[in-house]
């Protein structure tokens, strides 16, 4: 987690955006606490190459025979 940059209290929530005041009645006084997060890269960066895209398709339920054969398919198309 990174440091805590700046802590406001009693800061009205009507002047928060909507989405971060939520079912806050707008008239409530808040605390507002605001942490910088770390940008850090990417997981999949840190993956290798190869493993950038596994189970990017799982949703199909494509078994690895029938993915091989779809492969070879698309690349025999090319060989004609």
């Amino acid at each position: 987690m990174g440091k805590i940059d700046r802590t406001v209290e009693h800061y009205p929530a009507s002047r928060l955006p909507a989405d971060l005041r939520g079912n806050t009645k707008p008239d409530a006084l808040v605390t507002v606490t605001l942490v910088e997060e770390p940008v850090d890269a990417e997981p999949a960066e840190a993956l290798p190459k190869y493993l950038r895209y596994w189970g990017i398709a799982a949703h199909k339920d494509t078994g690895v025979a029938e993915a091989v054969t779809r492969i070879r398919k698309l690349r025999d198309e090319w060989d004609l």
